[in-house]
């Protein structure tokens, strides 16, 4: 009795220092599968599902930084209803970009909107109210948004002239002005917003061609601003 209850313990034993060793290397493995620099793409209002006219600079700066991963964020990008489409866009970013950061908390993560894409990005990151039909909803966890390395706007509709991340010749706020209690300024050496002057969404013009026209304008001074942030990242985590 004394000798099978000794191989008793001993098998268990055994089980158990595999099951360790099979769950390091588990934990193992998914370490190694997450990219060092990780792209979320929201695109514009009314594009099919993927990255849009935002799939050009996405390119851009994944030819530059060998093995760097992307996906586009899941959602309507709807004109009408558009604040529904803003909400569920909200929410896909947080849970997008949550996710991955839990499963991959040593990635720079990089953010890329376009129009309403840049919209949802903002009001994931600082708060938002679904283009004022609510509900507010509140800014991310910082043990989340500290992850982000870049971020690039291209016609926010929640644009703020004069903020020090703005980029292009816009000199009056979007259609959606983003309120001080939803600021965005703590991104502010992380993030370029590029929005011209006669653009009707993020900045009140009547020219949709400039709305539609920011990648060929703006793509190489875009990824040069994230390529420069990749190379020194501002937060340590």
């Amino acid at each position: 009795m004394g000798c099978l209850k000794a191989l008793i313990t001993c098998a268990l034993i055994a089980s158990l220092a595999q099951a360790i060793s099979m769950g390091g290397d588990a934990l193992e493995d998914r370490q190694e599968s997450c990219a060092q620099i990780h792209l979320l793409v929201a695109r514009g209002s009314t594009e099919p599902p993927g990255d849009g006219q935002l799939g050009s600079l996405a390119a851009r700066i994944i030819r530059a930084h060998q093995g760097a991963t992307q996906e586009a964020i899941d959602y309507p990008a709807l004109l009408n209803p558009y604040s529904t489409s803003v909400r569920a866009g909200t929410a896909a970013v947080l849970n997008q970009l949550t996710a991955y950061v839990r499963r991959c908390p040593n990635s720079m993560v990089v953010l890329l909107g376009y129009s309403q894409g840049a919209q949802i990005i903002g009001d994931a990151l600082c708060g938002g109210d679904a283009a004022g039909a609510g509900p507010v909803t509140p800014p991310m966890d910082r043990n989340i948004s500290d992850h982000v390395t870049a971020i690039v706007w291209y016609g926010d509709p929640r644009n703020v002239a004069g903020k020090p991340f703005d980029k292009g010749t816009a000199t009056m706020n979007g259609i959606y002005g983003r309120p001080p209690a939803q600021s965005c300024d703590r991104f502010s050496n992380s993030m370029a917003s590029y929005c011209d002057r006669g653009d009707p969404y993020c900045a009140q013009g009547a020219n949709v061609g400039v709305h539609l026209t920011y990648p060929s304008r703006y793509d190489i001074a875009a990824a040069t601003f994230v390529n420069q942030k990749l190379a020194s990242p501002t937060v340590k985590f």
